[in-house]
């Protein structure tokens, strides 16, 4: 069935329920009782059916009356709370933002960020998904994903970025390993051992930085054992499977068996940015960058408190 009716005639048969009185709903309607009653009973022959009985003395809403009267204030709803969230996504108070993480991200400040975030913005969904860095530059490039905090270092033309956290190397040994009993260890302590590594395919760009540090000490690392997560590496090192290398962040993490040593002599670093394109203009989007500028700004007690927020224009 072809419906031509307005909203003002959902408007007009509402507020005429209400007073069951053409004189006073076309006072507050602010037009004259003829043209209300035109506007009912061109509303009822659109429908079909009768919605109300009426008599020179009173109005009353008819069985199909009071049906469409529920109907017709659960429209007027729907509409006035989708124009309320129209106005709230505008604001960036409401929507979705997707945001993909590394293992670093998610052992490092990511946590604060999305509590921070949540309370802030509860009518924002935040749409999570672990993506290895390489993957990410693809996906936010395409324009997949909102924000991305992935391994540095990532410039690209139209691209924005924030670092998040500046972490340096640390070596993971089993507790009982002999060099365990060190407080710091250095990279040529770890030439002959074996290596357990991220896959290559998950885990490329930290790949990059641990194999420049051990060329920069003299040796290629023996990798005996690949893994795809942290996890499954803590696991294979504390089962004295071999050594590896890993952000600082692991500090955060409580692991049985596992021993985390400081690297002396390394100046090599893990940078996790936030990256995302700066042609982004979602509300959600920039509250979540604002947030995620403002936290960082505030974890006193982190190692990258200190790491300028400012966004980098790609």
């Amino acid at each position: 069935m072809a419906m031509r009716f307005e909203l003002r005639h959902l408007r007009a048969f509402v507020l005429l329920a209400e007073e069951l009185h053409f004189g006073r709903a076309a006072e507050r309607l602010c037009m004259t009782q003829p043209a209300l009653s035109r506007l009912i009973r061109s509303l009822e022959d659109d429908i079909g059916v009768e919605l109300l009985q009426r008599t020179t003395r009173s109005v009353e809403l008819t069985e199909a009356g009071r049906v469409f009267l529920a109907e017709s204030r659960e429209v007027l709803r729907l509409l006035e709370r989708g124009v309320m969230r129209t106005h709230s996504a505008a604001l960036g108070n409401a929507g979705n933002v997707a945001v993909a993480y590394t293992d670093f991200a998610i052992n490092g400040p990511l946590p604060r960020i999305l509590e921070t975030f949540r309370r802030e913005h509860p009518g924002v969904r935040v749409e999570l998904s672990y993506v290895p860095t390489v993957v990410q530059k693809e996906e936010i490039l395409a324009g997949h994903i909102d924000v991305g905090l992935l391994i540095g270092p990532f410039e690209s033309k139209g691209v924005n970025s924030v670092s998040v956290m500046l972490d340096p190397l640390v070596a993971l040994l089993s507790d009982g390993h002999p060099l365990a009993r060190q407080e710091t260890v250095s990279l040529k302590d770890l030439a002959d051992e074996p290596f357990v590594l991220g896959s290559k395919d998950s885990w490329a760009a930290f790949r990059h930085i641990v194999f420049s540090a051990c060329r920069e000490a003299g040796f290629s690392p023996n990798v005996v054992q690949e893994a795809s997560t942290s996890d499954g590496i803590f696991g294979l090192v504390s089962a004295n499977i071999g050594v590896s290398l890993y952000s600082s962040c692991v500090r955060s993490i409580q692991r049985q068996g596992l021993a985390i040593r400081p690297l002396a002599g390394v100046d090599h670093q893990v940078e996790t940015l936030a990256v995302w394109r700066s042609d982004n203009v979602s509300p959600s989007v920039q509250r979540f960058v604002n947030t995620l500028s403002d936290t960082i700004r505030h974890l006193s007690a982190r190692p990258w408190e200190n790491q300028s927020v400012r966004p980098r224009q790609g």
